[in-house]
């Protein structure tokens, strides 16, 4: 691939997205479209900060960039791998967290919730005190994101974060330390609550595998690069969420809550759970894909 006659940033920009509109791409880790996608694979590269791409569309590029960005998005198109991948960096909200194979690329809409005031804002809250909160479980954890967001929320709790998978675990330890955080995050591993014996919390987060194993099966080349085990969650994509919802409560201090992402299909949780009473949240980008519980 020639790309003798690019020169700035906003000539890649623009090749970028053409490049991957032609391979039709699929987005949707971090960037839910080509130029999205672009700008934050060029901004990465070249170590610049990843909110605003305008200040430096007409700055001309060295040699040794100019490869650089060649070659990224040329291995974006190729691997079909997500541009975090690549990378090996993503952010919520600004905030960086290491990435790699072994995790599932953060976008909870979780994190959104988190910072959007519905823990000690102003309006509604779900918490009106969160330097009260002396305690939070992440569970299904992967990267540690979640985790490491809750101990910016809640600043005087102390947090478990729990997963099945070592690698996850792995990398979570990764971002857990790149945060300074290790006095404040204990890493679990086990299956759901099993590594936490009878602990109890006030505040239980978790974005548990939720994709029915048919929609696995048929995922596009990006999703696939992501661990099966973090995306499946049986036959109908709720088998998992179901467990949690029988054990949570054993694991809740009284006036504690659950907040839990399970994708599209509330109807199918409301059938089955008439007699709880599920408060559904929207977010940017999603309407009742989040839900919050106290029981």
């Amino acid at each position: 691939m020639t790309t003798t006659h690019l020169v700035t940033i906003r000539d890649y920009l623009r090749f970028a997205v053409s490049r991957f509109r032609a391979a039709k791409l699929e987005h949707g880790h971090g960037a839910s479209n080509a130029l999205d996608e672009a700008a934050f694979l060029i901004l990465e590269t070249l170590n610049l900060p990843v909110d605003d791409i305008n200040p430096w569309l007409d700055a001309k590029l060295l040699p040794a960039e100019r490869e650089k960005l060649a070659g990224i998005i040329e291995a974006r198109i190729t691997t079909r791998k997500p541009a975090a991948y690549l990378t090996k960096r993503t952010y919520i909200h600004g905030v960086p967290f290491y990435v790699d194979e072994r995790v599932i690329v953060p976008r909870s809409y979780i994190g959104e919730l988190l910072f959007s005031g519905l823990f000690g804002g102003d309006g509604h809250n779900l918490i009106r005190h969160p330097e009260k909160t002396g305690s939070v479980l992440d569970l299904c954890t992967g990267s540690g994101c979640l985790a490491i967001l809750a101990a910016g929320i809640f600043p005087n709790a102390s947090i478990d974060a729990a997963d099945l998978s070592a690698d996850a675990l792995a990398v979570a330890r990764i971002n857990v330390k790149n945060h300074g955080l290790e006095q404040r995050i204990m890493l679990h591993q086990g299956d759901l609550f099993a590594p936490l014996a009878k602990k109890k919390y006030d505040l239980i987060i978790t974005n548990p595998p939720y994709v029915a194993e048919a929609e696995v099966a048929a995922f596009p080349k990006e999703y696939a690069h992501e661990p099966v085990m973090a995306h499946i969650g049986g036959i109908d994509g709720f088998g998992i969420v179901r467990r949690i919802l029988a054990e949570a409560p054993k694991h809740l201090n009284k006036g504690g809550g659950l907040l839990c992402e399970i994708g599209t299909g509330r109807e199918i949780l409301e059938r089955e759970f008439p007699k709880l009473r599920f408060f559904w949240l929207d977010t940017e980008e999603s309407t009742g894909e989040v839900f919050w519980l106290t029981f």
